[in-house]
């Protein structure tokens, strides 16, 4: 197999041929022996039967196995990757009053760098191409998935908490993530890497009046909204004695509109699922969290049904534990399929979905998240001579096997807007021994 060259140097088009391409587009088809070509600018030109295409121009990859557009992680924490098993049996508040802000607390710049950079390589690793990050240190957070070479929707927390108050006023927050907007756009970086969006916490971390104007800036610029919303019975009640809820308290101050992307979004009533779609709020859903930290199944059949845009998301990993979309893919189908008393609630097809095209959508992300022309090309190769396909050769059993028995193990290869970040399973732009090393000594300091 031939690798990319150097993006800078890249001055023609290159193909990718693949016995199976799965472009996540409307209809969920698999082509068989198809390519993809890409531009010298990253984008694909062309997706097509190689019987149908034209001679290629430039370099051609020639793949085995099956290609698929890069997985979009929803809503992430990666930079606490350090933190990952501390508290691991205790409810959301008490894990996150607790453990996590006392712990994080402790964080210094280089430390946020060195957990993003081994979560970036961890999620390339496992086919993630870009994640929607709320996080602290946003010049360390950017700068890690420069380095890495992955893709980052970053909404800079804004918090209003004990302890929080190092960072300064939320106000101030608010305000630096505006002048970021302002000073360099929404996207920057090769090939878009990096956007930028708002990240208010939650509404029982932030006042009303902190949601009501963090979602006026949002909206101005055209920018996401990225909050924590009814994830546990225990954190809002303040809130619902209120406001009834925190779809309606958003409501009310003027929070909805624009971009809004709801993460968790468990407990929610019938008029807030239907509050959500008449503002077309989408929502990030986190079954490993939310099943880690007890705080409940969220109703994806009934945000679905109400025509709700919903993507998957892993939570951070110290929350999940977990950054492998994948297990989020068969975690979503099967507590659905149990909340639903329905073995269809939702099939392989829907979840693959939800990992891609779907939380690419949530986002309001026409540039990722699919294989067609026009979009980035950040590619997912997937190994399928592997005991996990026992009929590759059958459609419906191939995307059965590769969601329930596949996944992230059979990961070979990446590319970002046509750039390999990983090859043979190893990233190519970080020395993942160095980021491993130098993420077990921030843990090792933080754990004490």
């Amino acid at each position: 197999m031939t690798t990319a060259p150097d993006t800078a140097a890249r001055t023609a088009g290159e193909r990718f041929a693949a016995p199976v391409v799965l472009t996540c587009g409307p209809g969920f088809p698999v082509l068989r022996d198809g390519i993809v070509d890409v531009g010298p600018d990253g984008r694909i030109v062309r997706v097509a039967p190689r019987a149908e295409a034209p001679a290629p121009e430039g370099r051609v990859h020639r793949l085995p196995g099956l290609l698929m557009p890069g997985l979009v992680n929803t809503h992430c924490h990666t930079p606490m990757l350090s933190l990952r098993g501390m508290g691991g049996d205790l409810p959301l508040m008490s894990w996150l009053q607790e453990v996590m802000w006392p712990a994080e607390a402790r964080f210094t710049e280089e430390d946020v760098r060195v957990g993003m950079t081994a979560g970036a390589v961890e999620l390339l690793r496992t086919g993630c191409t870009t994640s929607v990050e709320m996080y602290f240190v946003a010049d360390a957070v950017i700068d890690a998935v420069l380095t890495a070479g992955s893709r980052v929707l970053l909404t800079p927390g804004i918090i209003a908490a004990p302890g929080w108050d190092r960072l300064g006023t939320w106000e101030e927050m608010r305000d630096d993530v505006s002048a970021r907007i302002d000073a360099a756009g929404l996207r920057f970086g090769p090939h878009e890497r990096v956007e930028l969006g708002y990240g208010p916490h939650s509404a029982y971390t932030l006042p009303p009046e902190a949601l009501a104007t963090t979602a006026e800036a949002a909206r101005e610029r055209g920018a996401l909204l990225h909050v924590h919303v009814a994830e546990s019975r225990q954190e809002d009640h303040a809130q619902r004695e209120e406001f009834g809820s925190v779809p309606a308290e958003l409501e009310a101050v003027g929070g909805l509109g624009g971009r809004v992307l709801a993460a968790h979004s468990v407990h929610l009533s019938e008029a807030d699922i239907a509050l959500y779609r008449r503002h077309g709020v989408a929502v990030a859903h986190c079954p490993g969290s939310n099943g880690k930290l007890a705080a409940g199944l969220a109703p994806v059949g009934d945000l679905r049904r109400a025509g709700i845009r919903i993507g998957l998301g892993t939570d951070g990993p110290a929350s999940g534990d977990d950054l492998d979309l994948w297990h989020q893919a068969r975690l979503a189908a099967l507590f659905a399929r149990v909340r639903e008393d329905d073995a269809a609630a939702l099939t392989a097809a829907d979840v693959l979905l939800m990992a891609t095209r779907d939380g690419a959508e949530a986002i309001d992300r026409a540039d990722i998240g699919a294989l067609e022309p026009g979009r980035w090309a950040d590619l997912v190769h997937v190994d399928l001579d592997d005991q996990a396909f026992v009929d590759p050769g059958d459609d419906a059993q191939l995307l059965s096997n590769l969601v329930w028995a596949g996944g992230s193990r059979l990961v070979r290869d990446v590319w970002v807007a046509g750039e390999q970040v990983v090859e043979d399973g190893e990233p190519v732009k970080v020395d993942a021994a160095r980021a491993r090393a130098d993420l077990r000594a921030v843990a090792a300091r933080l754990h004490r």
